[in-house]
């Protein structure tokens, strides 16, 4: 089970002016070792629910993850995601809005990707590049991602009021910590791939990221859709506090699987009794 109080610790609350640090353990395991034997604990447990939660085919859950480069979204959903059955999941990954999808509301792409009830849904990255690139690369004018904020509560709200339950997170990585990251890819063949000019270029303009990832959480931190802020230089760390968000969210739904429609007695009777194969 999880360790209470995660949700609560690493909430963003309307007044909040601090997060907590990128190297900081406000909650749980301290140490590495601990994480992994915690996470490796916590695995049977989510699967239940998960299948508790397919089976029930009433409500989805959506695991926003939002963060600078390199912070780790990926290794989210790797690690963390991978502790459930990937058939109940929907894993989207957004990058710059194609052609066809700027011919349409913002919202538009993230609505086709939202998870159907019975499942989970993962954005690695989401609606909120809409008021994080834009802004800071002025992509579109200010009072045009200023109005977003308003748009994204009302559109996170009726999200919450069909079913679906939303886990925010900002995965909050230190500039220091980056530099360490991006040296690895480029000085790691197998991983240049993962390596662009651009993160270099976005790096440039680390405050201007925070002033805006400051005031989109600010804005659009609701008692229904609120923000979590993790930890992210340590790695370990950050996938025991997403595991445990996602726990805790789970083990607050309670999902329940429907009764069967069929007479169990009967049925036994049918493998057992009058089994034709013995």
């Amino acid at each position: 089970m999880a360790k209470a109080g995660v949700r609560d610790t690493l909430r963003l609350r309307p007044g909040d002016g601090v997060l907590p640090g990128p190297r900081d353990t406000p909650v749980g395991p301290t140490g590495k070792a601990e994480a992994a034997e915690a996470v490796t604990a916590i695995k049977t447990r989510l699967g239940e629910l998960q299948e508790a939660l397919w089976a029930e085919k009433r409500r989805s859950v959506l695991l926003v993850l939002q963060g600078m480069d390199t912070s780790g979204k990926g290794g989210v959903v790797r690690h963390v995601c991978g502790l459930v059955n990937p058939q109940g999941l929907l894993v989207t990954g957004f990058g710059a809005p194609t052609r066809a999808e700027l011919r349409h509301d913002f919202l538009w792409r993230v609505r086709k990707r939202l998870p159907k009830p019975g499942y989970i849904g993962v954005f690695d990255r989401s609606h909120y590049e809409d008021v994080l690139v834009a802004r800071v690369d002025e992509i579109v004018p200010e009072e045009v991602w200023r109005a977003r904020y308003d748009e994204i509560n009302d559109f996170e709200a009726s999200l919450t009021e069909s079913g679906t339950t939303l886990v925010k997170v900002f995965l909050h990585l230190s500039a220091g910590e980056q530099r360490k990251r991006l040296i690895a890819r480029l000085t790691n063949p197998a991983k240049q791939w993962k390596y662009s000019p651009a993160d270099v270029a976005a790096r440039a303009r680390w405050s201007d990221y925070e002033h805006a990832y400051e005031e989109a959480m600010r804005r659009c931190a609701t008692d229904a859709a609120p923000w979590y802020a993790v930890p992210a230089d340590r790695k370990w760390y950050r996938n025991w506090a997403v595991a445990n968000l996602l726990l805790e969210t789970l083990e607050d739904l309670a999902p329940v699987p429907p009764a069967p429609t069929y007479d169990v007695a009967a049925e036994l009777a049918r493998l057992t009794d009058a089994d034709p194969l013995g």
